[in-house]
Order: structure tokens, then sequence, then C-alpha cells
């Protein structure tokens, strides 16, 4: 069964802290912190301390999802506030192979964010190296936008390297979630989801997130 990781990017800020609890009661398997530096991409979200203010309401693994341009400076402060698994861009320009032994020397997963523009093919060196692949499946920057088909094609690729190379990494698939998507990413080889507005948009989570998981 498909993992499911609500984006708090979709969330009520002015209650983040009982919507991480709701989420979680309702069946979430992760949290999906989405950082923005008004840089890397378009818009300006969470920082370290947001994270450490909401940690204490669930016992998930949380994902700090770095859309930053320099991950490696700031990757540490997400760590000690909370965040279990660390994911920084491909595109980023830093020292992939040294800021990924960093993050694990802490202790702590690391998972590679691909672009849709962006060919999978510059993740190949370090698919043995890392604990999650992230495709986006949407421009990252905001949420509510519409799927990009083409990017299918990625999930596949990732799942034949895997099952080629034995590599343990698992793949995650975040952008344009809906019970249709879900199904094609799933099919595709995806094991984790990340889905924003279609799960917080919904009165009743529990109901959204148990369909995301068996479609």
């Amino acid at each position: 069964m498909i993992l499911i990781s609500p984006s708090l990017l979709s969330a009520d800020f002015a209650v983040l802290g009982k919507e991480v609890r709701k989420i979680t009661k309702a069946g979430a398997d992760l949290i999906h912190f989405d950082v923005m530096d008004g840089h890397f991409v378009p818009n300006i979200t969470f920082g370290p301390m947001i994270l450490s203010a909401i940690r204490k309401y669930s016992n998930l693994s949380f994902e700090a999802h770095l859309m930053i341009e320099q991950p490696d400076r700031y990757w540490k402060r997400f760590s000690d506030a909370g965040a279990d698994i660390i994911g920084f861009h491909i595109e980023s320009r830093v020292n992939h192979n040294r800021l990924i032994h960093d993050i694990h020397k802490e202790g702590k997963k690391v998972c590679i964010v691909v672009n849709p523009p962006t060919k999978i093919i510059t993740t190949e060196k370090l698919l043995s190296k890392v604990d999650v692949v992230l495709v986006m499946t949407v421009n990252p920057g905001f949420g509510g936008q519409k799927f990009i088909t083409s990017n299918i094609k990625k999930i596949e690729w990732l799942d034949k390297e895997r099952k080629k190379h034995n590599y343990n990494f698992l793949i995650e698939v975040d952008g344009g979630i809906n019970y249709e998507t879900a199904s094609l990413v799933k099919q595709a080889g995806a094991d984790i989801i990340v889905a924003g507005s279609f799960i917080f948009g919904n009165k009743n989570y529990k109901q959204v997130i148990k369909k995301l998981k068996c479609c």
C-alpha cells in the first residue's frame, strides 16, 4: 500500500499544530514540510522555528523539502528542529555527495528532489547513496497545480534502476495528486505520494487519505 505524506503548504496556517494532529489521526504516514526561500522558487513559506513549534503534535516522520538556494547552509537547522528526512534539489548548486554524507552523519535520511524540466539521469550517480528520490510532477513553488503527465516516465525509470541494481531508495511523487494521478504513479512504481490541496481542501481528511492509499 502506498504511503501518504500530506503537504502542510495547503493546511490552515492559523491552526497549523491542530492540522498536524488531525492528519496524523486521519492516517497519514509522513508529514511533508515545504521550505521556500523566495529565490530558488518564487514563494516564501516556513522556517525551522515553525517546524520546531509543530513537531510535538505528531510522532510521524517529518520531511523537510528544502526548495532553497543554499540547502548545505540551512539543512542542519531543520534537522535540529525535528526533521527526520532532509530533501534537497538536484538542481541546487552544492556538492551533492558532501551534503548527503553530512546529513547521514547526523542520523537523518536523505531525499534528492528532481524538478519537471530536469532529466532524471542526473540522479544516476546518487541513487545508491540516498533514501528517497522525489519526482516533482508540478513546477515547485505553489500548491494546487495540474499534474505533468510526462514525468511518469521518470518514476518508471527509477523503479527499473532500483530493481536492476538492488537499490533501497523509495520513490516519492509530489504535485497535482488526486485519485486518478495517485493510481498512475502507484502503477509506475511510486512508494510515497505527497498531497496538499487534495487532502486539506476536503473536510474529511481520513476518508481522502484512505482512498488515496487504495488507489
